[in-house]
């Protein structure tokens, strides 16, 4: 006995111009209590569209007048809300990786297995009708309300989202701090992105975060109530991919001595993240290939195949696209996953969200050790300014878990090459004021002033008495006569300093420079 929808008075239209197909598809989803329009041509269903609303719209990929990408072409311009499923024949890959970037929800392949199909449909009902607040399909949209601030606000990530988006899908894109451009941009894309079923590929450097942008994806996703299965694909012996991924039964292989399930099986209903993806062997990536494209997987010793639904977001370090042209990795998986690609800035590029990010790792790392969170002082930051943290965030919370364990009393020493063995730190040149920083064919401007040599015999400065109050007073005389020079155009300002115009505005801020409004640009 098949289980009513979600939401049973949700309207579908289905589009096939083969008669058989057509009513198997009507008599499936009559039987699920949806209510089931039919079309066999692009023209046909436009008239159904125009005349009503839908809550989705299953569609051939080739119909006698055109093909089902048109529809979704159509939709998408006209900014309606239908959530399109595309139905694709068998081994045409490129087909639903094409519908998958037009916008497709979801595809099927041909012969449909009639279970995926319920479930499929029923996936795009319920996440229509999570963003479309459940109002009837046949109404039209009615004009958005204002946004009403809950009495305890969510965490703030930086972009814009739905008023009611669950407080577990804002904390997740909370913990990719950063407010800078880059990072604005990668929450956009996963906010925009999330809701769908399309592969999504997550490229950036080793410790920049890739994993915490596939939880983020999965939180935002109308699969969030699902599991998240996390694995490392260059972890795994080669010998025992397989039955990871796909599962074994008892006395498959040595040492089976149960069922067991895999990755696959585990992440039933919710997102599969394959970190590492460009380790994969390429015998197990023709494999993966399959179970992606099919939606089914073979346990080991069974000849029996199950069907699988999870969505796949995948990451690497490499570029795929040079390991394709070396041979090193299929170039129909890599276009199997690359369907919608997210690039984590290095943290080189985004030095502005330093400071937050220290504060929130910071945070994370007094909470976890019990110990209240330690002071940092300007002088420290400086430092991680100065120093190239190859590693990126990875490296960046390795120096603070050191710093917290080393330093002594509230305020944040750090050890910036680890030989901390006499309690000392050691500190990396300040490149603040170096000649390099000028822009080509302007002078370099000048760095601080040279103490009186006056200690004899040694010609080492003396020791300032408060040294934060000198490098405050060096970098307020920089910041003044760049400016100035300017003429107070923080964004030229900037530039000849080497910072984005948001470390401008924070040194303008901490130092008390002032500066006559209105000259941002």
């Amino acid at each position: 006995m098949s289980s009513s929808p979600a939401t049973p008075s949700a309207q579908i239209l289905v589009v096939d111009d083969e008669p058989d197909l057509r009513t198997l598809y009507e008599m499936t989803l009559l039987r699920e209590g949806y209510q089931v329009e039919a079309a066999s041509s692009v023209a046909e269903a436009w008239q159904h569209l125009q005349s009503r609303r839908f809550d989705a719209v299953i569609t051939d990929m080739r119909l006698p007048d055109g093909l089902g990408l048109e529809l979704l072409q159509r939709i998408a311009q006209q900014q309606r809300s239908e959530r399109c499923v595309v139905m694709t024949a068998y081994g045409s890959a490129e087909n639903a990786v094409e519908a998958l970037k037009a916008g497709a929800f979801d595809y099927l392949t041909k012969p449909v297995d009639l279970k995926q199909f319920r479930s499929v449909v029923a996936s795009a009902v319920q996440e229509r009708a999570g963003t479309a607040g459940n109002r009837p399909p046949s109404a039209p949209a009615p004009a958005p309300a204002p946004a009403v601030t809950p009495p305890s606000a969510p965490p703030a990530v930086g972009v814009a989202m739905p008023a009611d988006t669950p407080d577990a899908a804002r904390a997740a894109l909370a913990r990719l701090v950063g407010e800078s451009d880059a990072m604005r941009a990668v929450k956009a894309r996963i906010v925009r992105v999330a809701r769908g079923m399309a592969p999504v590929l997550v490229h950036g450097e080793s410790g920049t975060g890739k994993e915490l942008v596939a939880r983020a994806l999965h939180a935002c996703s109308q699969r969030a109530g699902g599991p998240f299965v996390a694995v490392n694909c260059g972890a795994i012996p080669e010998t025992l991919l397989e039955a990871e991924f796909f599962g074994a039964r008892k006395g498959s292989y040595t040492g089976a001595l149960q069922d067991r399930e895999g990755y696959f099986q585990a992440a039933q209903g919710g997102t599969l993240f394959l970190d590492e993806i460009g380790d994969l062997p390429l015998t197990m990536q023709s494999k993966l290939l399959r179970a992606i494209q099919e939606r089914r997987v073979r346990p080991l010793g069974t000849a029996q195949e199950e069907v699988v639904d999870v969505r796949i977001v995948s990451a690497t370090h490499k570029d795929l696209q040079a390991e394709v042209q070396a041979g090193r990795f299929r170039q129909d998986l890599f276009y199997r996953l690359n369907v919608i690609e997210i690039r984590l800035p290095a943290l080189r590029d985004r030095r502005e969200d330093l400071s937050a990010l220290c504060e929130a790792l910071l945070a994370r790392i007094a909470e976890d050790s019990g110990q209240p969170v330690p002071a940092m002082s300007m002088q420290v930051l400086l430092k991680l300014e100065s120093h190239p943290l190859r590693g990126n965030v990875r490296e960046l919370e390795n120096l603070l878990h050191r710093a917290v364990a080393l330093s002594e009393g509230d305020v944040l020493q750090l050890d910036m090459d680890g030989s901390a063995g006499d309690g000392r730190s050691h500190e990396l040149p300040l490149p603040l004021f170096a000649a390099a920083d000028a822009a080509p064919g302007q002078a370099p401007l000048p760095g601080p002033p040279a103490f009186p040599p006056h200690m004899p015999g040694v010609g080492e400065p003396p020791v300032p008495a408060d040294l934060q109050r000198y490098l405050d007073d060096q970098e307020r005389a920089i910041v003044e006569r760049a400016l100035h020079e300017a003429g107070f155009n923080r964004t030229a300002a900037a530039a000849r300093l080497g910072l984005s115009l948001r470390q401008i505005r924070y040194r303008i801020a901490r130092l008390g420079i002032a500066v006559p409004h209105g000259d941002d640009e």
